[in-house]
């Protein structure tokens, strides 16, 4: 008879699982007290629950684990950028993560599902990648010049989590036929994008950085044209020498307008 766990001075042994389930709650214990016994001597610092030696805050000893979740929507985007969404199965996350059908399953019903919580995790990443910074610029168009620097630099060049080029676009012209409701939530990302570039354009105008005469719906047009023509290019090329051509040639054009004439292309 095989007991998955007997209480001290028991006759019964514990079987295999236990003794080992046994020894990973001892090892877990000892460690934690040796953490605390380091914080309280000044060897290791607590920041924000993860633990640093003294003096090397550069290397984390025990970081918070990332939850199944979260490790399948990081591979399902990265899937998606590569493969497209038509073409990743459900058992090519599954094997991607090492996971299994129930796992997969105890967090999302669908794909579908996944891919809207997938949406959310890329839009979340855009934001940090391009608005970098940009409260840090004193004027609306030089915002503007900030997120194409970014979108060149901190964007674009994000080959970790969009190994396949720039997710949005991707999707969009892969969605627009096969499933046009998925298509019409990621289309929403671009519609926000030209309000922005047109809200900022309007700003500027009112501040007199550029003339009134400016069509600013015309412009924020062509900007956000050459935003898109210019990562269909590097998705397919690769070239990062046509990417900084194509975004200089957008601040140039950008600059054209600026009656102010601060900054020069980066």
């Amino acid at each position: 008879m095989s007991l998955a766990l007997m209480c001290p001075g028991s006759r019964y042994p514990f079987d295999t699982a236990g003794k080992k389930a046994a020894k990973r709650s001892i090892s877990k214990l000892r460690r934690a007290q040796q953490n605390k016994a380091q914080i309280r001597q000044g060897i290791m610092v607590d920041t924000e629950g993860c633990l640093l030696y003294k003096g090397d805050r550069s290397v984390c000893m025990m970081k918070e684990t990332t939850t199944l979740k979260e490790r399948i929507i990081e591979e399902s985007l990265k899937l998606f950028s590569v493969k497209g969404y038509a073409s990743t199965s459900t058992t090519n996350i599954i094997e991607a993560v090492g996971t299994s059908k129930g796992g997969f399953y105890n967090h999302f019903k669908s794909k579908e599902q996944l891919f809207r919580d997938m949406l959310s995790t890329a839009r979340k990443i855009w934001r940090e990648r391009n608005l970098y910074k940009l409260e840090e610029e004193s004027r609306p168009l030089l915002k503007i010049q900030k997120l194409l620097e970014n979108y060149r630099d901190r964007y674009l060049a994000d080959s970790k989590n969009f190994p396949g080029g720039c997710i949005f676009v991707n999707l969009a012209v892969e969605l627009s036929d096969q499933a046009p409701e998925l298509a019409k939530e990621v289309n929403t990302g671009f519609i926000r994008l030209g309000k922005m570039i047109r809200r900022l354009l309007d700003e500027e105008k009112k501040t007199g950085g550029i003339g009134g005469n400016v069509n600013t719906e015309d412009v924020s047009n062509m900007i956000f044209s050459g935003l898109l023509g210019a990562c269909v290019l590097y998705t397919s090329d690769k070239s990062k020498k046509r990417l900084r051509s194509t975004i200089a040639s957008l601040i140039s054009y950008l600059q054209g307008f600026d009656l102010k004439g601060q900054d020069s292309v980066s």
